[in-house]
């Protein structure tokens, strides 16, 4: 439906209001919604409520904002390295953020995509809730037509099509409490620091 593709500024100011939105990344394109609004994203996907989402942003900066609590010299390391990126870091965190995106844990999944209309909308619309655009079990969806398909009722960030993505979701790798990062999800890249055995 072409009034549900907006430009940047559009559906920024439509997350703005609640609603949820559909967007292309570098890995896989995403379903999204600000913080506040992110059980609409569980709704959405038919998603059990003890997986978390992600939150990304248009800087790290803005992420590690979030978090709550005093950033380790190696998170801010591995940022700079690998971000915008398909690297997504589990961090520990607290506060309204952790209790909005992952009930009840105790860590946030943080990244900043390297997809340049992906970051436009993020510079206007501030830090976003995400996850692959799919329901629950399902294939993620790989392009506009198939995200539209799946969510009808979701607007898309245009112009469309979106550039191609990858295909293959972000590498997920998360700080232990021993200082060493573990490798949740081996995806589309692999830092070094883990390629000795780590995780």
């Amino acid at each position: 439906m072409p009034n549900n593709i907006c430009n940047a500024a559009d559906l920024a100011e439509r997350l703005r209001h609640g609603e949820a939105a559909l967007f292309p990344t570098d890995t896989l394109p995403a379903l999204a919604a600000r913080p506040e609004a992110a059980t609409l994203l569980w709704e959405l996907k038919q998603r059990p409520r003890e997986k978390p989402v992600i939150l990304m942003a248009a800087s790290s900066e803005e992420l590690f904002g979030c978090l709550g609590g005093v950033l380790e010299p190696a998170w801010q390391q591995m940022a700079e390295r690998h971000w915008p990126g398909a690297l997504t870091l589990v961090l520990p965190a607290q506060g309204e953020w952790l209790a909005q995106l992952n009930p009840g844990g105790t860590s946030l999944g943080l990244r900043v995509p390297a997809c340049r209309a992906a970051i436009e909308l993020l510079q206007r619309s501030g830090p976003l809730a995400t996850t692959s655009a799919n329901r629950s079990g399902e294939p993620a969806c790989l392009d506009h037509r198939e995200a539209a398909a799946r969510f009808p009722d979701v607007a898309q960030l245009g112009p469309v099509p979106w550039p191609a993505p990858s295909g293959l979701g972000s590498s997920v790798i998360a700080w232990q409490a021993n200082g060493t990062w573990k490798l949740l999800r081996q995806g589309a890249v692999m830092p070094e620091e883990l390629t000795s055995g780590a995780g």
